[in-house]
């Protein structure tokens, strides 16, 4: 899927807080890539970098697929067309949640 142009469906926008988890803050927009299911049975989760504001959805392409080795999911980090980032840069902004599981980034 790296590479691959998708659109993410924003259920938790940039500053909003998780529904169950009310102190976890999102820092970056967060949702999920309507009509691909992931191992868990719900839609696939995708991180969205480089888009400073709230959004409802975004087009962008997948830059790296973040693998929880003690979770059944797996994340996808989507950014802008012509957007890169290095390997530390994605886990600074992703580390909000991914501190709580052993994750893996593949780039």
């Amino acid at each position: 899927m790296i590479g691959k142009t998708v659109k993410v469906i924003v259920d938790r926008p940039l500053g909003s807080h998780h529904p169950t988890h009310k102190n976890l803050c999102y820092p970056i927009n967060y949702g999920y890539v309507e009509g691909i299911m992931a191992p868990d049975g719900e839609e696939q989760d995708a991180y969205i970098l480089g888009v400073d504001e709230p959004v409802v959805s975004f087009v962008g392409k997948v830059i790296a697929i973040v693998h929880r080795k003690d979770d059944v999911e797996s994340k996808w980090v989507v950014a802008p067309e012509n957007a890169t980032y290095s390997l530390d840069e994605i886990k600074q902004a992703i580390h909000f949640q991914e501190q709580f599981f052993q994750s893996e980034i593949l780039i």
